[in-house]
């Protein structure tokens, strides 16, 4: 069975306030064009297929629209809800739409009912584990605790006593929506760390063919069958080095795996500039960023004129400007920014308490306070979405 696996489409992101409409517009029109020239026999889509839980009209119609053209191609899609999606909102009409080949799992309570395909070696199980948070799904899955590690574990057990239950020869493959330990992060997913730990092990996933990821950006193989397809566009500058791609992924008859990465179209290449302004724009070497989308950082140790408009001149899609000044770092005049660069919110505060006291920073009780206080945060921030 040949299977195309994506992910974090994210339908409704800008790139620095520059619409990514057309782009997303572009690799789907890409995605239904490989289906065809690559005779795929099902999509799988790995969750955050909007950007954000009450997405823009404009977003939902490019996804209907896809949805439509995937069903006339009768090819199979089986899609999973992530931590940027609101999973009620996706979920609606699930059932009307399953008779179209278009299968939407997004309740944590179907993680064990798998979409079964065919094909001329048998059958295959296809388990949608849609973005579980903790907080929400430790009862319902009865994990051990509040923690991805043990939701995920909860749900991949009953994923594996559903497949113990099935005909010897069933293929299994299961799409989640996580941080799996060993991939490599960027700075456009949003944090879904609780208690200090967001990752999981692969190990976790142990007794399937293979497990299809979302959550992080780059493309990436955690193991042989474990991978992360990444997003289709780049949609930080901390991306600009990726290659994006999406999974051609063969399963055989024994399980056997074969993988090959399929490019997606990219709008316009990212480049990372770095310097003092005289350089950036008096260098024949950065000429071939002319038409890129630039970010620009600049080291001169006083503030020059009219920054932006002079990068402009050379570089005229130059979207982010930042100012790192070549100071030490004890220098008084060296920026908050760059003293926080690199620390977490957890970081930050312990530095703040330490700072009030003289030197003195907090307590390991104190820092579990702290961690508390954070995960509180973030979850409310991530129940208020769901629930909208």
């Amino acid at each position: 069975m040949r299977i195309l696996h994506t992910s974090d489409w994210h339908l409704g992101r800008s790139f620095h306030r520059v619409s990514m409409l057309d782009a997303q517009s572009a690799h789907l029109d890409h995605l239904v064009e490989t289906v065809r020239e690559h005779e795929v026999d099902v999509v799988v889509v790995a969750g955050d297929v909007y950007d954000r839980a009450v997405p823009p009209l404009s977003a939902v119609q490019l996804f209907d629209d896809a949805l439509h053209r995937l069903a006339e191609a009768g090819v199979p899609t089986v899609m999973i809800s992530g931590n940027h999606d609101s999973a009620r909102r996706l979920g609606v009409g699930a059932g009307l739409i399953a008779r179209a080949g278009i299968h939407l799992r997004t309740d944590p309570a179907d993680c064990a009912t798998p979409v079964v395909l065919h094909d001329a070696h048998g059958d295959v199980a296809f388990y949608g584990l849609p973005y579980l948070e903790p907080a929400l799904v430790k009862d319902s899955l009865g994990a051990s605790k509040a923690g991805h590690e043990a939701v995920l574990t909860a749900a991949m057990d009953r994923v594996r006593a559903d497949l113990a239950s099935r005909p010897d020869g069933t293929r299994s493959v299961v799409l989640s929506h996580a941080f799996v330990a060993g991939g490599e992060p960027s700075d456009s997913e949003r944090d879904i760390t609780v208690g200090g730990v967001a990752a999981v092990p692969a190990g976790v996933f142990a007794g399937v063919d293979y497990v299809a990821l979302g959550h992080l950006h780059g493309c990436q193989t955690v193991t042989e069958r474990v991978r992360y397809s990444g997003s289709p566009l780049a949609y930080s500058f901390s991306e600009h080095a990726h290659r994006k791609t999406m999974w051609l992924i063969d399963l055989g008859a024994d399980g056997d795996l074969r993988a090959e990465r399929v490019d997606c179209p990219v709008p316009r290449p990212l480049a990372r500039l770095r310097g003092r302004l005289g350089e950036l724009l008096e260098d024949p070497a950065l000429e071939r960023h002319r038409e890129s989308w630039v970010e620009a950082t600049l080291t001169d140790p006083a503030r020059p004129e009219e920054p932006m408009a002079r990068l402009l001149e050379r570089f005229p899609h130059t979207l982010s400007l930042v100012f790192e000044p070549d100071r030490a770092p004890q220098d008084p005049l060296a920026s908050y920014a760059q003293r926080l660069k690199g620390r977490d919110d957890q970081q930050v505060a312990e530095d703040f308490v330490a700072h009030v006291r003289g030197g003195s920073g907090p307590s390991a009780q104190e820092r579990t306070v702290l961690r508390a206080a954070f995960d509180d945060v973030r979850v409310g921030d991530g129940i208020d979405e769901v629930s909208r």
